[in-house]
């Protein structure tokens, strides 16, 4: 890469950077609704169509850089060790974002965030859309890893359908669990945990009996399909 094109890559990504924490500010300040494109443009000295060229929607502007999680349950099915089984990369994975997301409710900015996030009909619906492309990576990289590896459950006997109802019902799952604590750490205005790693544990906790049980549950398949009754 030349000198020139090296330059203009960091002018590129400063501008994103600038852009992203700009609207991020304000729609903190003011909520996401009341702010539109050419407010941000304007705060951060750009043109609209920059905004643009960058984010094509003011939801890909509030999201960018909270999503790891859209390709993160994959990837850790897709990247895991030799010898570690796919749902049990997914648990570890599931399990440590739980405390990441609680954690990140014990702070100033995750809960202006969240505020922000549960205060508006646009944004959760682009979370669903974000939450159902997960499930959709999820789902392929389950099948993927099953197929090459084994190891899947036996219901539904059909790969794939198994693949995408583990995805689903781990993901939803998960969701649930979040959105749950989402309510519990910002649904008052009272002042943010003293020790907030005793919250992360306790969500840690609680998300890891989830997914044992889950996992438990397709596990306690016989070949036939029926589950043994002692």
């Amino acid at each position: 890469m030349s000198e020139g094109t090296d330059r203009r890559a960091r002018k590129k990504a400063q501008t994103r950077t600038l852009i992203r924490e700009t609207a991020q500010a304000l729609f903190a300040e003011r909520g996401f609704e009341a702010v539109t494109i050419a407010d941000i443009a304007a705060t951060a000295d750009v043109a609209v169509q920059t905004v643009f060229n960058h984010f094509p929607t003011k939801e890909d502007l509030f999201f960018d850089g909270h999503t790891p999680w859209v390709e993160g349950a994959a990837e850790s099915v897709s990247s895991r060790g030799p010898g570690v089984a796919p749902l049990e990369a997914l648990h570890a994975y599931l399990v440590e974002q739980v405390g990441v997301y609680v954690r990140l409710l014990a702070t100033p900015e995750g809960r202006s965030f969240a505020t922000t996030l549960d205060t508006s009909p646009a944004l959760r619906a682009r979370e669903r859309e974000l939450h159902h492309e997960a499930t959709t990576r999820l789902a392929d990289a389950l099948f993927e890893a099953w197929t090459t590896a084994g190891g899947a459950p036996t219901v539904p006997a059909d790969l794939r359908t198994a693949a995408s109802v583990t995805a689903a019902v781990w993901l939803a799952a998960v969701r649930t669990l979040i959105v749950q604590q989402r309510c519990v750490l910002t649904g008052s205005a009272g002042p943010l945990p003293a020790d907030p790693e005793e919250d992360v544990a306790t969500a840690c906790s609680v998300a890891d009996q989830v997914f044992t049980g889950l996992d438990s549950a397709l596990s306690a398949t016989t070949p036939g399909g029926l589950r043994p009754t002692g």
